[in-house]
C-alpha cells in the first residue's frame, strides 16, 4: 500500500470533520490547504504526521526537513518550529494525516520494545522518512473506522497502539526509541520542556531546568540541544514569541501589554526580538489596538 492509496478516504475525512467541526476519530485529524504558505512558526506537539500530496518545509534550529508526498515525519517533543507549505493548488492540494502522539502509550510498550531497541545518542526529535508500507497500512485501517462506530469503540485503541508501535520500530523512531526508558536522556529533556512549557512567561535559568531534568547544568544544556535543536532559553523565547503572536493576532491586547503578558519587563525588548525573530515589529499584527490605545 502507498500514501496515494489514501488520498480519497483521506478527503471524505476531511470533508466529514469540516461539517462537523470536530474530529471523528481519536488523535487524527486530516490538514488539507489548497494554497502555498510562507514560513509560520508554530508550536508541534508529539505527532506522526504522512504527507499524501503536496510537500511542505519545516526548520527546527540548523535542521531543514524537506517533506513530499509518502513521506512521514515524527516528533516525539514538544517543538517550536518553522513550516511552511511548499506544494499545494486547487486542483491538487496539499493533504497529510496527523495521528497525535501519546508518549504514555509509547513508555507502555517497554516490555515489549524495550530489550530490542538501544538508545541512539544522536536521535533527533524532529525527524522524517519515507514512510514503511506497515505504517501506512495500519494507518489505512484506522481511518476505515470512521464508518463503523462500534469497530472504532472496541478496536480504534488496539490500532492506535499498533501506530505507535510500528513507529518505534520504523527507521525515523530513534528518539521515541529512547523514550521508552524513563530515565533516559530523552526523557529526562521532556521533564525540562513541560517545565517550559507551563511556566515560559517566567524567569527561568538553565541551572534550574538542569535540575528539574535531574541533570548537572553542562549535560542539559548539551543534550537539551541535542534534542531540540536550540538551547533551553531560546526554546523559552520561541514559546513566548509564538504567545505573543496568537494574542495580537487575536485583537485584544496592545503590544505593551502583550510584552508583559508572556514575561517581558520592556516592551522594547519585546518589540526588538519580535522583529527579529518574524521579521516585522508587533505593531503590524495589532493595528486596531494601536488606533485605540493612541487615541485614547
Amino acid at each position: 500500500m502507498q500514501a496515494s492509496d489514501l488520498i480519497d478516504p483521506a478527503l471524505a475525512y476531511w470533508e466529514r470533520t469540516v461539517q462537523k467541526d470536530d474530529a471523528l476519530l481519536p488523535n487524527l485529524i486530516v490538514l488539507r490547504t489548497r494554497q502555498v504558505s510562507q514560513f509560520e512558526a508554530v508550536v508541534y506537539n508529539p505527532v506522526v504526521c504522512l504527507i499524501l500530496q503536496g510537500a511542505k518545509e519545516t526548520n527546527i534550529g540548523d535542521q531543514t526537513v524537506k517533506l513530499h508526498a509518502g513521506d512521514a515525519l515524527v516528533v516525539s517533543h514538544d517543538l517550536p518550529v518553522q513550516s511552511k507549505i511548499t506544494a499545494a493548488s486547487a486542483d491538487k492540494p496539499y493533504l497529510a494525516l496527523i495521528i497525535s502522539l501519546e508518549l504514555g502509550m509509547v513508555r507502555s510498550l517497554y516490555e515489549q520494545v524495550g530489550s530490542h531497541s538501544d538508545e541512539a545518542p544522536s536521535a533527533r526529535s524532529l525527524s522524517a522518512g519515507r514512510a514503511e508500507p506497515s505504517l501506512i497500512e495500519t494507518l489505512a485501517r484506522y481511518l476505515a473506522l470512521v464508518d463503523r462506530p462500534l469497530d472504532a469503540q472496541v478496536l480504534g485503541p488496539s490500532i492506535l497502539r499498533e501506530i505507535h508501535f510500528r513507529l518505534l520500530m520504523s527507521p525515523i523512531g530513534d528518539m521515541l526509541r529512547n523514550l521508552l526508558a524513563i530515565d533516559s536522556h530523552a526523557s529526562r529533556v521532556a521533564k525540562a520542556i513541560m517545565k517550559i512549557r507551563t511556566e515560559f512567561c517566567q524567569p527561568l535559568s538553565v541551572a534550574e531546568l538542569a535540575q528539574s531534568a535531574g541533570m548537572s547544568q553542562s549535560s542539559f544544556h548539551g543534550h537539551f540541544k541535542l534534542v531540540t535543536g536550540t538551547t533551553p532559553l531560546q526554546y523559552q523565547k520561541d514559546l513566548r514569541m509564538i504567545t505573543a503572536r496568537d494574542l495580537l493576532r487575536a485583537g485584544r491586547h496592545s503590544v505593551s501589554s502583550t510584552s508583559f503578558e508572556v514575561g517581558y519587563e520592556s516592551p522594547t525588548h519585546f518589540s526588538r526580538d519580535y522583529q527579529r525573530k518574524f521579521g516585522l515589529p508587533p505593531s503590524k499584527e495589532a493595528p486596531a489596538i494601536l488606533e485605540q490605545v493612541s487615541g485614547s
